[in-house]
């Protein structure tokens, strides 16, 4: 099976390591089967397609079938060794190749990865930020890099949207990659000299094993709120997920914003040495928002941009602008110049960089304005929780005089429990409501779309809600529901270049379809700078090689 001509490529260092398999198996206790002598691996993957050669092939056991089942492929595409565990043992001896059994090789592929790559604790690395919680983490992932840069910091960047190394773009397939894709990326990194990386970790990638075998220098939480339903039994299990990222073997201190309901409980049970930050103006309480370490203070709301002082201990203080709408962003670059700081970067060296002026970062897919200058504002926005969607339009409502509409889908195969929260939140920000389709996945998009209804039709009976698909349509016929002065709201696929439909990844902006729409209607537009839609493939999401996510 050939790379998919859709998927971004997987990062390995310019200078693969060379590492002995015998010594492998003793980092991990494993037995060696089959190996005569010694052979030299040049790293790991997880997946046959990734695969390069001289490397080993971890094989895991996914929902449908056991990865070892392709080791035979792997063999043929240059793999020098399996990793696995017993039952994959059985099935892959027939590829011929050296076996390292351990038990449960997802739960290793961390320390394995870290010792193939040298990237370790104890290794010399790049300064490392994460940043975790339920919305903001690529903004504040953008952000902390964006200030970086202007402190004359090389940096690097993996997050939802993108990977950076030293200026170099890649769009990104997973929030946070699998820990031997990481572990890679973080390898390259350091070979192009990066100073300094802002990673976003979500609670998969913390129960799923991805950041494991890493030390992050400083540790951000943005906020949590109902998301990913889906994958864990409920509010309780997914804060206890999130929780994982404030233990003294994953970071080495922490900033918490104060800002949403479970930021107390993160502050009493954070196990590492943390500073808190903020925002009194959208927290659930505003009082504890106010007393914290570092605080956010809103002074204007403007289509270009938010306008916020920061203050914070012994009397620091600056005044700067976030480059987007929303005072949940501003709350986002306080939490990034709070983590900064307290990497050990000088106050006074942050001052010169921001006081007075903007921060110099983008934000893709992040309530980003893809209209011109006269006409309706269109912002497109990755946004997929009922959080999200409140302070978005929240946002919107501010700078916009006239109507707000909202267009928004739902994923199906997701989180189902909170649609009706979606529909409910839509269509209680917005003037006018436009529902259609997101990633349908395998899901029948018909039901998603009357869940969606449901839910806002109880909220708002008499509101204006329109319903169309697919979204090539709807955003045509949002656009004709407005006029100058107006905004169109279009929440979910943000940054994102394809739409997952029976398993296949169909090539589609949303930003495209939105400028397409607005000069089919008259109106001007800028041009864009994102990249274009990858062609059309018809390789299946969910590749069968791979673990299922």
């Amino acid at each position: 099976m050939s790379t998919p001509s859709n998927l971004p490529p997987v990062l390995r260092p310019t200078h693969p390591p060379a590492r002995s398999l015998r010594a492998l198996a003793e980092v991990v206790d494993g037995e060696v089967r089959g190996l005569d002598g010694d052979v030299t691996i040049g790293g790991l993957t997880l997946a046959t397609a990734d695969l390069r050669p001289g490397e080993a092939f971890v094989a895991i056991r996914g929902v449908n079938r056991h990865g070892a089942e392709v080791a035979t492929d792997a063999a043929a595409r240059g793999a020098v060794a399996v990793i696995t565990d017993a039952e994959g043992a059985e099935i892959a001896a027939s590829a011929g190749l050296p076996i390292v059994v351990v038990d449960d090789p997802r739960a290793r592929l961390g320390a394995l990865s870290a010792w193939v790559y040298g990237t370790g604790a104890d290794d010399d690395l790049p300064l490392l930020f994460a940043t975790t919680g339920t919305n903001g983490k690529t903004s504040t992932s953008h952000l902390l890099e964006g200030i970086l840069g202007q402190l004359g910091v090389t940096t690097g960047l993996s997050s939802t949207a993108e990977r950076h190394i030293a200026g170099r773009v890649i769009v990104s397939r997973l929030t946070t990659p699998e820990a031997s894709e990481f572990h890679a990326l973080l390898a390259l990194m350091r070979e192009e000299g990066v100073e300094a990386v802002a990673v976003e970790v979500s609670a998969q990638a913390l129960s799923r094993h991805r950041v494991d075998g890493l030390m992050f220098d400083i540790a951000g939480f943005t906020n949590l709120s109902h998301d990913h339903l889906d994958d864990y039994a409920d509010m309780r299990e997914y804060l206890e997920a999130k929780l994982e990222l404030f233990r003294p073997e994953r970071a080495r201190q922490a900033v918490i914003a104060l800002d949403s309901p479970y930021a107390a409980e993160v502050t009493s049970r954070s196990g590492v040495p943390f500073t808190t930050v903020g925002t009194p103006a959208i927290a659930a309480d505003p009082a504890l928002a106010a007393s914290a370490d570092w605080t956010v203070e809103i002074l204007a709301e403007r289509q270009d941009g938010t306008d916020f002082t920061l203050r914070g201990p012994e009397g620091r203080t600056l005044t700067t602008t976030v480059p987007t709408i929303g005072r949940h962003m501003a709350a986002n670059a306080g939490l990034a110049i709070a983590m900064i700081h307290a990497a050990g970067y000088d106050w006074e060296r942050i001052v010169a960089a921001l006081d007075g002026r903007r921060i110099e970062a983008y934000l893709p897919g992040r309530t980003e304005r893809v209209s011109g200058d006269r006409g309706p504002a269109v912002y497109v926005d990755f946004g997929h929780s009922p959080d999200a969607f409140e302070k978005t339009l929240a946002a919107v409502r501010h700078v916009t005089p006239g109507t707000v509409l909202m267009l928004f889908g739902a994923d199906g195969d997701r989180d189902a429990t909170k649609r009706h929260d979606m529909g409910r939140t839509a269509v209680e920000g917005s003037d006018i409501l436009v529902i259609t389709d997101h990633h349908p996945r395998r899901e029948n998009p018909d039901t998603i779309r009357a869940t969606l209804l449901e839910g806002a039709r109880r909220a708002r009976p008499d509101a204006e809600i329109h319903e169309y698909s697919p979204p090539e349509r709807a955003i045509i016929e949002a656009v004709k529901l407005v006029g100058e002065g107006d905004a169109i709201l279009w929440a979910g696929p943000g940054h994102q270049d394809y739409r997952d439909i029976r398993g296949v990844r169909t090539p589609y902006s949303a930003r495209e379809l939105a400028r397409r729409a607005l000069r089919d209607a008259g109106w001007p537009v800028p041009e864009p700078h994102w990249p274009v839609p990858y062609p059309t493939d018809t390789t299946p999401a969910s590749d069968p090689e791979r673990p299922a996510y």
